[in-house]
């Protein structure tokens, strides 16, 4: 597993504009919903993903089932996924097929996995695994 510095992490957060956030919860007490609301708040369009909620809107977005739901023009730079280790390939693997202009995976606190991190930085993208943006952005900008 790769160890990003600072820097590089610092360049993610500041080239990042869209983010899909899998696994989103409409729950204010889920993590996935605090993050989201964070990231929402510090700039950032959030677009959540969750086949449950799918057509609600969240955060001024309609919440989408799937990622290949997610229009080519959202632009989404980063794919940030709340989901077991193990549920990570598939998320990837959809990340890579339907989001052309995807810079970066994220992978929240407790999740990572490393065959889908070298999938997708075969294809030139920056991987996260085991971080939260919601403490990477203060933490950085302190």
């Amino acid at each position: 597993m790769d160890k990003l510095t600072d820097d590089q992490i610092r360049d993610i957060l500041a080239r990042t504009r869209t983010i899909a956030l899998v696994g989103y919860s409409a729950r204010p007490e889920r993590a996935s919903h605090r993050v989201a609301a964070f990231l929402a708040a510090n700039g950032y369009r959030v677009i959540p993903v969750n086949p449950g909620l799918a057509g609600q809107t969240a955060l001024g977005e309609t919440i989408v089932a799937s990622l290949a739901d997610i229009p080519e023009e959202a632009q989404v730079d980063m794919v940030d996924i709340f989901r077991r280790s193990e549920d990570v390939p598939p998320v990837v693997d959809d990340a890579l097929a339907h989001l052309p202009h995807l810079k970066t995976v994220w992978m929240q606190l407790g999740i990572a996995h490393d065959g889908a991190a070298k999938a997708a930085r075969d294809r030139g993208l920056d991987v996260v695994m085991d971080r939260c943006p919601a403490i990477e952005i203060p933490r950085l900008s302190a």
